[in-house]
């Protein structure tokens, strides 16, 4: 079964942290990255861009709406993700306590079901 590991970011907090600490973090993701690829449940992972270089997209009575930012104001955002397959619920827990930034943050665990899986 398929889980998004979603992994929020507090801009406040990453800009206390010194360049050695960032880089620091960077490598425990690559390890983490590289260990969840060797045991077959990796599927895709990214980071995201920083909020103030996104967009919102809203369409209200049929007029596209575009704002500049992003869609909320909370200090924490989505910071990342990593798209997993593992076995079962007790298996994706277990992937996303060694998660690097579960030591700072949390890990937000979601199943996903596919759209064609709904129209059945």
């Amino acid at each position: 079964m398929r889980y998004l590991l979603l992994i929020p970011t507090d801009a406040a907090h990453w800009a206390t942290l010194t360049q050695a600490q960032r880089d620091q973090r960077l490598t425990e993701h690559v390890d983490f990255t590289r260990s969840i690829i060797a045991s077959g449940e990796h599927v895709d992972s990214a980071v995201l861009s920083v909020p103030a270089d996104s967009r919102t997209v809203r369409v209200r009575d049929g007029r596209t709406e575009i704002i500049e930012g992003p869609r909320s104001t909370d200090e924490e955002q989505l910071g990342g993700y990593y798209l997993v397959d593992c076995a079962d619920d007790e298996r994706a827990a277990e992937v996303a306590s060694q998660v690097p930034d579960a030591r700072f943050t949390s890990v937000e665990i979601r199943r996903l079901k596919t759209i064609t899986g709904l129209m059945t």
